[in-house]
């Protein structure tokens, strides 16, 4: 999927600002949150499954599906009910999470890795809403913690996401996918849908490479690649020294002269990952820390219709 795409949102979806979000201290909050108004703007059932396997029935609340309403019962009962139904695949649902130092970089109130954590609460909280089994891998270099995919693990991995809230970082350290990538495809057993969350401050051939460990193992891969708006923008004026956060190599830079080459190359590189990941059908889109989070739930939702009918 283009990183335009998720940009066509359905209408009356409740776009939550991550600057409103981050005064939210309970992550289950958060994430409940932003599902449950993205899910109220679909004007859909709380699951999205696309299967007809009949699962249970629920009573009929004011906005439900009429379609869904069992009339059989109906006759019998006098009440209403809907039909809930099993997810399809009742998949594994994995976010990896890149929690390396140039992600704990913000120019307002919200870093990449605080955005990367609300991003992957609210994924996780709608795939458990579908029966997914959820878990998380969080790594830098290496793999930091780990929780199995489980439809009881939600809790283990909320818990886990705000553990992540502090800290600098760490060791300064030149940032390394592969050995990650490749220690979080060896978790993953078992074929599932991979959503890969980080700043990808490498070569797109190098991210493409560390990629493939979990291709390989035949997962849907879903990439969110979470940059600042000051990193795609550079509105900085006055000459200073800029750090490298994983290096803490620090450059004197005069903004006015680098401006226009600076943006040049990192439109290029965003262009380039696209490409090169669209090229192995990866998909891909670009969110900056100051865009409301319906819109990944939106490209993540699209995807998942869209592998249902492929499989």
């Amino acid at each position: 999927m283009s990183a335009t795409a998720s940009q066509h949102v359905p209408r009356g979806a409740r776009f939550v600002d991550p600057r409103v979000l981050a005064r939210i201290a309970n992550l289950e909050l958060l994430a409940r949150t932003v599902v449950e108004g993205f899910v109220s703007g679909l004007h859909r059932s709380p699951n999205l499954g696309l299967s007809t396997d009949f699962a249970e029935h629920r009573p009929y609340l004011p906005g439900d599906d009429l379609r869904r309403l069992d009339w059989k019962l109906w006759a019998r009962t006098d009440r209403l009910y809907l039909k809930e139904f099993e997810a399809e695949t009742n998949a594994a649902v994995v976010v990896l999470l890149d929690c390396s130092a140039s992600m704990r970089y913000g120019s307002g109130e919200v870093t990449k890795l605080d955005y990367a954590r609300f991003l992957a609460a609210c994924l996780l909280w709608f795939s458990q809403s579908q029966r997914d089994r959820v878990g998380l891998i969080t790594f830098e270099r290496d793999v930091l913690e780990y929780v199995p995919p489980s439809t009881r693990h939600l809790p283990h991995v909320l818990h886990a996401l705000d553990r992540l809230g502090g800290g600098d970082g760490g060791e300064a350290q030149a940032p390394a996918l592969d050995p990650a990538l490749r220690q979080g495809a060896e978790h993953l057993r078992k074929r599932g849908i991979v959503v890969v969350i980080s700043d990808f401050y490498e070569p797109p051939a190098r991210v493409l490479h560390a990629l493939g460990h979990l291709r390989r193992r035949g997962n849907d891969l879903v990439v969110f690649h979470v940059l600042d708006p000051a990193e795609l923008s550079f509105p900085f004026a006055e000459a200073s020294s800029f750090e490298d956060l994983e290096t803490r190599e620090r450059i004197p830079v005069i903004p006015d002269r680098l401006r226009d080459r600076y943006r040049e190359r990192v439109a290029a590189h965003v262009a380039e990952l696209g490409r090169v990941l669209g090229r192995e059908r990866i998909d891909y889109s670009l969110f900056d820390t100051s865009r409301p989070l319906d819109h990944a739930l939106f490209t993540y939702l699209t995807n998942r219709q869209r592998w249902s009918r492929t499989r």
